[in-house]
């Protein structure tokens, strides 16, 4: 009798020893492998476009791009990739976002020994996966919500209005970040002044102190 081949697996996290703790669980598990790791969401990216994994795993706060960033852009490239948001952010917002993005589950990093794991394997059997402390919070929150004709939460900002958030937040200038997005200079000061205006933020500071806040970058 041939065995199954292993779910081949892409981890994605900015920590290097966060990546080789997670490695060492999946890989002691015969039914799964990781098969390359990225630093950022770009790095994830890329990968993903050259080894096809089964299972992408990623960060949520990472450099360049997010991994929610990341998981959107993979949806959008590669549909029949399973996506696993690893996250030290327990947080309900976070969990909408990963959704919407196509992640198929949330896996809180404090506990990864013990649900990393199950998670991976019930994402590849098409179920979705959340962390068990959250799981009745959770639906009862959403269930409300569909109950009273109310959407989720919604994103206070666009797609592009949060690659620039993270670019300014990371100490880009104007330039810079009209250089990394092909975009206009005027472009990318519109976006920053509608950010302020959308956030009632006054400054650059203040763009970066709430970029860290909803974990675009780490502090």
């Amino acid at each position: 009798m041939t065995e199954a081949t292993p779910t081949r697996i892409l981890l994605a996290d900015d920590h290097h020893l966060v990546r080789r703790g997670v490695r060492l669980i999946l890989d002691s598990e015969p039914d799964l492998t990781v098969v390359d790791e990225a630093g950022d969401g770009a790095e994830a990216v890329d990968a993903a476009r050259t080894h096809h994994p089964d299972l992408a795993i990623l960060d949520i706060a990472m450099p360049r791009m997010t991994g929610l960033q990341a998981a959107r852009e993979l949806s959008r490239t590669q549909p029949e990739l399973r996506i696993l948001m690893l996250t030290m952010y327990d947080n309900e917002q976070f969990f909408f976002e990963a959704l919407a993005a196509g992640a198929s589950g949330y896996v809180l990093k404090s506990v990864a020994d013990r649900d990393l794991v199950e998670a991976c394997r019930a994402t590849m059997r098409g179920e979705p996966f959340l962390y068990p402390g959250a799981v009745n919070a959770l639906i009862r929150n959403y269930l409300d919500r569909v109950r009273d004709g109310q959407s989720p939460p919604a994103r206070a900002i666009t797609d592009r209005e949060e690659e620039i958030l993270k670019l300014v937040a990371e100490g880009h200038t104007s330039q810079e970040i009209a250089d990394i997005l092909v975009i206009s200079v005027k472009t990318v000061e519109r976006h920053r002044a509608n950010l302020l205006q959308k956030l009632g933020l006054r400054d650059r500071l203040e763009l970066t102190r709430y970029a860290i806040r909803v974990g675009l970058v780490e502090p």
